[in-house]
């Protein structure tokens, strides 16, 4: 027993030893402000926004309750709950390796024979039964075993932000598609008051050609647009169907058990929330995913590296035998092990060398996407604050233009009822009166996507504390 002093006190002096690299996060350049926001000051530190049910910024009771199902019953998002699940599995699996393994095992035979000849022949027949508790333990000398578990806690994490990051877009998903589908009815509700007047003008045209007073080709124009508008009308039903089939795929429901009845809808768009650069490396889920995986990543390096030094077993055990069961727990015999166990590879052809440059590599690689998921972040928020700014404009160009189309609709239309322009004036006035309220109505939903790609793009909702641009 003496002899295996030296090797716990080896496990013990050696236990702090750690292979990996020293870590910290990639180094990543980031602008003090965003391009298409300057002047900004942070709203609130990363760690206080709020960024849960980001979606009531809309004020749609509505969207509330089928972003709500989208936790429950998104598959895509049980796919991922499920991965992390399955990570954190692997955490308590590697985090088992760092005890002893107890065993307890048991056998019982019988065993007989006969030997002689003629008529001295003999036989005979013997019982044995042996039972034992066995233990084996593996000292992580060399921290070979917590990186193992390092490793997998950071893959457990980015499993989880990868979880964060299947929900947040299929909460996305789903607000662009219903805003989409009230976006469609309100170009469908535009369409029939529109249809309902062209029916009118078409009714004015048919008794001023019977009068004698209006060519036929009047007529055939208004014929025209009439059934032209009926076709647009019939292909925005079929766009909202599709989104509504969207919508209730991302529910978890089959498209034929669900429907969003028309409604009345005013579309509300959120102020644009303050934040630095530098609170996206806190906020994305994507970002931090791609962190946790660099991390494990260095762990692994101090895996591959263990391979160079030797590996050291420990193993002990002790039982009993006896002839009959009654005296198994009492017989005079024992049987017991002790055994230390030591394996270094001699030679290896570089196999050691060639897994400690692959886990460098790996490390460099995850680094080199963190860093990309950095950049691209950053650009989405860039081109997501742009457009919100754009947008904001737009809308009151298309609201002067719609106006201003409207006027002209009606002023054209009483003109040709005194008789002082021709039908084709007519036309052209309405379609470009028509094409201008759904451009409105365009510009109004656009803002509100708008507003829900940036709140993906900063990792989520917010609880604005400065002004907004």
């Amino acid at each position: 027993m003496t002899r295996t002093i030296p090797v716990f006190l080896l496990s013990t002096v050696l236990a702090g030893c750690a292979l990996a690299p020293a870590y910290e996060p990639p180094p990543q350049p980031m602008p003090a402000q965003f391009k298409a926001a300057p002047g900004w000051v942070p709203a609130a530190d990363a760690g206080q926004v709020e960024r849960g049910a980001w979606w009531n910024v809309f004020g749609d009771g509505v969207l509330n309750q089928l972003i709500a199902r989208v936790e429950v019953s998104n598959q895509n998002v049980a796919a991922a709950a499920a991965a992390y699940d399955q990570a954190r599995a692997a955490v308590r699996q590697q985090r088992s390796g760092l005890f002893p393994l107890v065993t307890l095992d048991g056998d019982a035979g019988r065993s007989g024979g006969s030997r002689g000849g003629g008529a001295s022949v003999t036989s005979g027949s013997a019982s044995s039964y042996q039972v034992g508790i066995g233990a084996s333990w593996e000292p992580d000398v060399w921290g070979r075993l917590r990186a193992g578990v390092s490793s997998a806690g950071a893959s457990a994490e980015a499993s989880a932000a990868d979880l964060a990051a299947a929900r947040l877009a299929a909460q996305g998903e789903l607000a662009a598609n219903y805003f989409g589908v009230r976006l469609a009815d309100l170009q469908i509700r535009l369409l029939r008051d529109t249809i309902a007047g062209y029916e009118r003008v078409l009714q004015i045209a048919r008794n001023r050609y019977e009068a004698g007073i209006a060519p036929r080709t009047d007529v055939l124009q208004a014929e025209t647009q009439l059934a032209n508008a009926r076709a647009d009308e019939a292909g925005l039903t079929r766009e909202r169907a599709q989104r509504e089939h969207a919508i209730a795929v991302l529910t978890g429901q089959a498209p034929a058990a669900f429907s969003l009845p028309m409604a009345d809808y005013a579309p509300q768009v959120p102020p644009v929330p303050a934040i630095l650069p530098s609170t996206l490396l806190l906020r994305r889920p994507d970002i931090a995913a791609a962190e946790r995986r660099v991390a494990a990543a260095n762990e692994q390096i101090g895996i591959a590296r263990s391979g160079y030094f030797p590996s050291f077993g420990l193993s002990a055990s002790y039982g009993t035998a006896a002839g009959s069961v009654s005296n198994l727990f009492s017989a005079s015999s024992t049987l017991w092990s002790f055994g230390v166990s030591a394996a270094q590879a001699l030679f290896d052809a570089g196999a050691t060398k060639a897994n400690v440059d692959a886990a460098r590599a790996a490390h460099a690689q995850a680094a080199a996407r963190y860093r990309q998921t950095v950049l691209a972040a950053l650009q989405d928020v860039e081109d997501q604050l742009t457009a919100s700014q754009v947008l904001a404009q737009q809308l009151q160009y298309r609201q002067q233009a719609s106006a201003a189309a409207d006027l002209n609709e009606q002023q054209m239309l009483n003109r040709y009822r005194a008789g002082q322009v021709g039908y084709t004036e007519v036309v052209t006035a309405q379609a470009t009166a028509l094409n201008a309220r759904r451009a409105l109505a365009q510009a109004q939903t656009d803002r509100q996507t708008a507003a829900v790609a940036l709140i993906q793009a900063i990792g989520g909702g917010w609880t604005s504390g400065g002004d907004s641009p």
